[in-house]
């Protein structure tokens, strides 16, 4: 016999009562049921709630309870429009178009709906802007104040862990679950070692149970029918409050279709090859009209990579996961002017804060810093403010680090660096941003400073400017950020545990690697195995079966791209166990490279060859001549085009600091020898070191940094003394050092600084030079005297016909050693030719190419304006 549609159906809906329902009396709400067959077409898009719906339906319909009137519990909230949608639609196959709906919420949203709740100073407030100075407290009292800076923060991330499992108790049993607990929770923590972590725990654990909580109202709520739809991982509230409605609820499984869609591999060099792929394929489903796309987010460095490349490409996105607060613009802003408000600030960290606040006038600190880097001056505290091109900002910045230097309460520290940022006239931009509003909100000063006074009542400690900028820190690496989304979104960014339920055309899940997709994850926090099975956190099992429903789930959308990379930090990367599972059950070929060639015209780079005629040469000195011999264009660029790097302040300390360090302390010494002659190496030896330690604070030299070179100074000292002692046998005499001289040559002026100048018995002068470098490299500049230009030009600097010139070189491991440079007037007749030969050609129009050979290329600050390495000849 033919059996009616309307029976079948029938038939379908009693034995999904028979799983899911046990009868319950309640107002009748009538209902003209169709069969699912039917209902699936009409609800094609939305994977799953067909089944969800008619279940939802049914359950109603057998506990006579009116739809209004019911609950519905949904895993996150983004699936609370979908079950709208998915409900109106059932509702219009039922021709039911003025249907009730029902409740759909999530537990924090319909907590909403209740009751205010007001929390009181020692609870866990979900916030650590709050909660961290609660835990400083209860660490106090627990006689942990020494290390309570250390162990506040840990103190929160394990008390909120705990406290979703204190807020599935009800208040009533609150405190008698965290005692119950507290005395099992240190058997496995016995040991010396292991007093910190046991403390943490019971105080984390006590503190849970005798706070409150927005969701105790939900096990005083009434509504006459609870339902819940489960997700792919329980949570304790909700298990809680099954087991509080009891006949009153009812439980439906959001199913997944039994078949699997297209799944596509790929497989990446590194991460940014991964992110270009990962983008390409999101791209390539758009382009075949599937919107919208999902992208997991398992690795928020690659998802932020592959977000930036498809907003370039004018996509819409909406991302759910957000990003750390601390990461903004904003955030950085505010940090920065913490940073330079330390008394110990770098100059660097100081120049940063001033270039972002808009209230210091800018050419005033574009000159302030030209002067600072000129010094090398690397912290702030020590900066010369009476210099005319410093003082101006100087007088600024010391006003202002001042009302950001006593100890206070955090109360009076947030009005401090509220007046402080209205001063620089930082607070409005942050104020108008929606980042920087966030960023407020999370320091409570975005409704002034009132509220955060009544809130931090009880826990409002006195603290210095670290302790505060500690605080601060906490509270934005804490908090997420999530830009406004668009009204229609092409991709959205979403977890893989929210994918359950969501509507999505194709699904984009890069970091598919044995670490980021772990078969096994590992359990977070700090709660070793024994204690999350007593306290009923979820166990790794828990975990890794959650994780694997949600990759099932993954693989049943119609089109679904897997990636991930083969290698990360020069270590290679395996593939995720799901990934390697899936290619034993169902071999699937990797995708070839979905990214597609594009040709590029060749634009060749030509080696630049300039003329510097129309840039007058007044002035030469030894190196810049050197410039112009070893490479032409570097001499244009560097010396007539005035082109130069920018110094480093907070560099560290290398070769050439050793070099001027000697050679100031030399000449100090020098000088000091000529007014106090001493012969005797002892006077002498503490004459040098005097002027050592005088020129490293000259220097503003670190005694840290310069460790390295202070460890080998005395065997340069005493092999240099052994040096002056034969020297000054041979009758040579120290007149002068570290001299500027000038000589005219026509329109041209010859300048340079000579290391030092010495006077022999026969009455030569003798210029000498400074070395630290390697006797061989020395050696090699006397051996090759026609291409060595600086002891000839030095000499062109005197006008003595009877002259001599030398290298002393000053060896780390070999002895102090002269290499004297011979026939030195003849060498310095031959390099004034050549000067003028040169100048001449110059301002003739010559070419001045860039040569791009030897060494001269290695060290070159010119080297990416000439473009040497992209040069086609």
């Amino acid at each position: 016999a033919m059996v009616a549609p309307k029976e079948v159906a029938r038939n379908k809906v009693k034995a999904i009562l028979s799983e899911t329902t046990t009868p319950y009396r309640y107002q009748q709400f009538a209902s003209t049921m169709h069969p699912i067959d039917t209902l699936q077409d009409n609800f094609a898009v939305r994977t799953g709630w067909p089944d969800v719906m008619m279940r939802l339906a049914a359950v109603l319909h057998a506990k006579n309870v009116h739809p209004s009137r019911a609950v519905v519990l949904l895993p996150y909230a983004q699936l609370m429009q979908e079950a709208r949608a998915a409900w109106a639609d059932y509702s219009k196959s039922q021709d039911q178009h003025s249907a009730f709906v029902p409740r759909f919420e999530t537990t924090m949203n319909w907590v909403k709906s209740m009751p205010g709740f007001v929390a009181s100073a020692q609870d866990i407030q979900m916030d650590v802007a709050l909660d961290v100075l609660t835990a400083a407290g209860l660490l106090q009292r627990a006689g942990l104040a020494a290390q309570q800076h250390l162990l506040a923060g840990r103190l929160v991330e394990a008390a909120w862990s705990v406290a979703k499992l204190a807020a599935a108790q009800p208040p009533a049993n609150r405190l008698a679950w965290g005692a119950d607990k507290a005395k099992d929770l240190g058997s496995s923590m016995v040991s010396e070692p292991l007093v910190l972590e046991l403390a943490i725990a019971r105080i984390a654990l006590v503190w849970a149970a005798a706070s409150g909580y927005p969701t105790d109202s939900l096990f005083d709520a009434e509504p006459e029918l609870l339902v819940v739809i489960d997700g792919f991982q329980s949570e304790a509230l909700v298990e809680a409050l099954k087991k509080q409605f009891a006949e009153r609820m009812a439980s439906i499984q959001l199913k997944a279709p039994a078949h699997h869609g297209r799944v596509a591999l790929h497989t990446a060099q590194d991460l940014e090859d991964e992110a270009h792929l990962s983008a390409a394929c999101v791209l390539a489903h758009l382009q075949a009209g599937r919107s919208p796309v999902a992208l997991i987010a398992q690795d928020r460095v690659l998802t932020r990579r592959v977000h930036a490349m498809l907003a370039g490409q004018g996509v819409a996105l909406r991302d759910e996961t957000g990003w750390k607060l601390s990461t903004t613009r904003a955030a950085a802003t505010l940090m920065a002017l913490l940073a330079a408000a330390a008394w110990d600030a770098s100059t660097d960290s100081v120049l940063d804060w001033l270039k972002n606040a808009p209230a210091f006038d800018a050419k005033q600190v574009a000159t302030a810093e030209t002067a600072l880097r000129k010094i090398g001056c690397r912290t702030w505290r020590a900066v010369p403010a009476d210099q005319p091109d410093i003082e101006p900002v100087a007088m600024q910045v010391a006003a202002l680090r001042t009302l950001l230097q006593a100890a206070r309460p955090l109360a009076d520290w947030l009005g401090a660096l509220r007046s402080v940022l209205q001063f620089t006239a930082q607070w409005e931009p942050l104020a108008n941003d929606v980042a920087g509003m966030a960023v407020l909100a999370a320091l409570h000063m975005d409704q002034g400073i009132e509220p955060i006074q009544h809130a931090i009542s009880a826990n409002n400690p006195r603290m210095g400017l670290q302790d505060f900028t500690t605080w601060v820190n906490q509270a934005l690496e804490s908090s997420s950020f999530a830009p406004p989304h668009p009204p229609v979104a092409q991709v959205v960014i979403l977890p893989l545990s929210q994918l359950l339920g969501r509507p999505m055309q194709a699904v984009v899940l890069p970091g598919c690697d044995e670490i980021r997709l772990s078969v096994s994850p590992e359990p977070p926090g700090q709660w070793t195995p024994a204690q999350r099975a007593l306290l009923g956190l979820p166990l790794r099992q828990e975990l890794a079966d959650a994780q694997r429903t949600a990759w099932n789930y993954a693989l049943t959308a119609p089109h679904l791209d897997v990636l991930w990379r083969l290698s990360e930090g020069g270590e290679r990367l395996m593939p995720s166990g799901f990934v390697q599972e899936l290619q034993l059950q169902q071999p699937t070929p990797l995708t070839a490279d979905i990214r597609t060639g594009r040709t590029v015209q060749i634009k060749p780079t030509p080696q630049p060859m300039p003329s510097g005629q129309a840039l007058a040469i007044h002035k030469l000195s030894a190196s810049a001549y050197e410039d112009l011999r070893r490479c032409p264009y570097r001499f244009f660029a560097l010396r007539q085009l005035k082109l130069q790097e920018v110094d480093e302040l907070e560099s560290e300390l290398g070769k050439r600091d050793f070099g001027n360090w000697l050679h100031l302390l030399l000449n100090r010494f020098h000088e000091a020898l000529k007014k106090t002659p001493a012969d005797d190496t002892p006077a002498q030896k503490a004459m040098i070191n005097v002027a050592a330690d005088e020129a490293t604070r000259s220097l503003g030299l670190s005694a840290e940094e310069f460790l390295p070179f202070a460890a080998i100074w005395p065997r340069v000292r005493d092999g240099y003394l052994d040096w002056l002692a034969t020297h000054q046998a041979s009758g040579a005499v120290y007149t002068e050092g570290e001299v500027w001289k000038n000589m005219p040559l026509g329109k041209l002026t010859l300048v340079g600084k000579i290391d030092r100048i010495d006077l022999m018995p026969d009455g030569r002068r003798v210029v000498i030079d400074y070395k630290t470098e390697a006797q061989d490299t020395t050696q090699a500049r006397i051996n090759d005297a026609g291409e060595d230009t600086q002891l000839a030009f030095y000499a062109a600097l005197l006008e003595d016909d009877l002259l001599a010139a030398a290298y002393v070189n000053l060896g780390e491991k070999k002895p102090t050693k002269t290499y004297e440079q011979f026939e030195i007037v003849e060498l310095r007749d031959d390099l004034i030719g050549g000067i003028l030969s040169d100048m001449e050609q110059i301002a003739d129009g010559a070419k001045l190419p860039a040569l791009g050979e030897g060494k001269a290329c290695e060290y070159c600050a010119a080297r990416g304006l000439c473009r040497k390495d992209f040069w086609t000849v």
